[in-house]
């Protein structure tokens, strides 16, 4: 392990009204640790295969380290038609971060400056760095530092997202950049100047030339004949996780007040994604539901005596998390296609297409679920679990063998699923072109108990057109957002 220098950044904590930008520190004012500091290893040694003139990546390991306080970024889309506007909620009150720092809830536009000179030509090249203050690689810094951290593992990828909280915990270092964003160096000797954006540094009270940080970088030709195993990006999203979990703790009696206490509310992102398959006829699409409730979804299935089947039950909690009932909502059953393999709920959404005039046209024979938190749809909702951890209300779909399971949506959660799962996708056969609409519908049988069930439909525009065999689709952008070329940007 290489010994890491920290960089100290000057910063100050005057109080600040909202869209104000503090002023640098002077030299004569006692300060405490600052707001945030770089920190970089003094050297990077990465290795090559092949051709010398063979590029290869060189993940930078640089860190955002805390000081006497959290540091907390809140960012929000009042709609889509909208920018995101972003908060520091800083230790002396809200600063509004200027217009443009988040294009995207993937992290912070252009935070970091990255300048690469080769020892070799002189010549240097500087690229810009979002950056997601949130990390699976997280530590403490220092003995006195709390015990965990209660901020999300990584950003949110949807693009359809309302809200994010993005933080590292007083006296805890956040790795950024990385293999998420690593650089493309051929073989040879590069120093590395690591620099946050000037207009950042001012907003959080640091001075801009002492929010700098350097590291050696040493491309060295490997041993040809041991390949490396291909390094992994450290949280980034699968297509598709479906965790295991502890089965649910059983039934327990339900009386009127456990119906009173928080609950979930399911609501729907437009459908996304869109596409025509490989065939041109079928029109493929990702689905969204979310809970913008303040208590989690919490659905356990037990198993009928031998029978494919579970008897759903869902369960309410008080505002401390106490479970106070429960009622039957359904159920589970197995399903054995490749792409599930799972426990399915039955009434959790349901995909339609729709002529322009809103008549039913093609119902997905997708109408099961295994729920799971796949996508931070707003971390800012009241009791949003920011932080999931592998307990007892996490989500288990359970194996073919299962006696019971528990599958849980969490309060900001959404559950996406994408469009390689079997049977989700329209059959285009037959329709003639024009305008339609995708419905995605949560909840559509009202069985389970949520706050609200008029927020449970979304509705999205497409313009079909092409010939059999050869389809094609047109989708009218939604405000200002534009969906990444792939599901998650990948």
């Amino acid at each position: 392990m290489h010994r890491r220098i920290a960089i100290a950044i000057a910063a100050t904590l005057v109080a600040a009204p909202l869209a104000a930008l503090p002023s640098p520190v002077q030299a004569d004012e006692e300060v405490g640790d600052p707001a945030l500091s770089l920190r970089l290893p003094p050297k990077t040694i990465a290795y090559t295969y092949g051709k010398p003139d063979r590029r290869t990546e060189v993940p930078i390991p640089v860190g955002l380290r805390t000081g006497d306080d959290p540091f907390e970024i809140w960012a929000n889309r009042p709609s889509y038609d909208e920018r995101i506007k972003v908060v520091w909620h800083g230790p002396d009150g809200n600063v509004e971060l200027p217009a443009g720092s988040m294009k995207t809830f993937a992290g912070l536009k252009d935070f970091l400056r990255v300048d690469v000179k080769s020892l070799k030509t002189g010549k240097t090249i500087s690229k810009w760095r979002d950056v997601c203050l949130n990390s699976w690689e997280t530590q403490r810094n220092r003995p006195d530092a709390p015990a965990t951290t209660p901020y999300p593992y990584d950003c949110a990828p949807n693009p359809y997202t309302l809200g994010s909280v993005q933080g590292i915990q007083e006296g805890w270092t956040s790795s950024v950049l990385g293999y998420n964003s690593p650089l493309h160096l051929v073989r040879g000797k590069y120093d590395v100047t690591v620099t946050m954006a000037p207009k950042f540094a001012q907003a959080f009270g640091l001075d801009p030339a002492d929010v700098t940080g350097t590291t050696r970088v040493v491309v060295k030709k490997g041993d040809d004949g041991e390949y490396p195993e291909e390094p992994q990006p450290v949280g980034k999203r699968g297509a598709d996780p479906r965790p295991n979990a502890k089965a649910p703790t059983g039934p327990q009696a339900t009386d009127a007040e456990a119906l009173e206490g928080p609950v979930p509310d399911l609501r729907s992102l437009p459908a996304w994604g869109i596409g025509v398959s490989g065939n041109g006829n079928n029109l493929t699409f990702a689905a969204t539901v979310w809970n913008a409730g303040d208590s989690p979804l919490v659905v356990d299935g037990f198993r009928v005596e031998g029978e494919d089947e579970m008897d759903a039950y869902q369960y309410f909690f008080d505002a401390d998390g106490n479970q106070t009932g429960y009622q039957e909502v359904g159920h589970f059953h197995w399903d054995a296609k490749p792409t599930h393999q799972h426990w399915h709920f039955k009434d959790f959404a349901r995909y339609t297409l729709l002529r322009e005039d809103m008549t039913q046209v093609v119902r997905s024979r997708k109408e099961a679920f295994c729920l799971a938190n796949t996508d931070f749809v707003d971390a800012t909702v009241p009791s949003a679990a920011w932080r999931q951890q592998n307990d007892d209300l996490g989500t288990s779909c359970g194996e073919e063998n299962s006696q019971s399971i528990r599958e849980v949506l969490s309060a900001g959660w959404g559950d996406t699923y994408a469009q390689f799962r079997a049977g989700q996708a329209f059959r285009l056969n037959g329709l003639p072109n024009g305008v339609y609409y995708i419905e995605v519908r949560a909840n559509p049988n009202g069985r389970l108990i949520e706050a609200n069930t008029n927020d449970n439909v979304a509705l999205r525009k497409i313009i079909l057109g092409g010939k059999p065999g050869a389809r094609t689709v047109e989708v009218p952008q939604i405000g200002i957002i534009k969906e990444p070329d792939d599901l998650y940007g990948e």
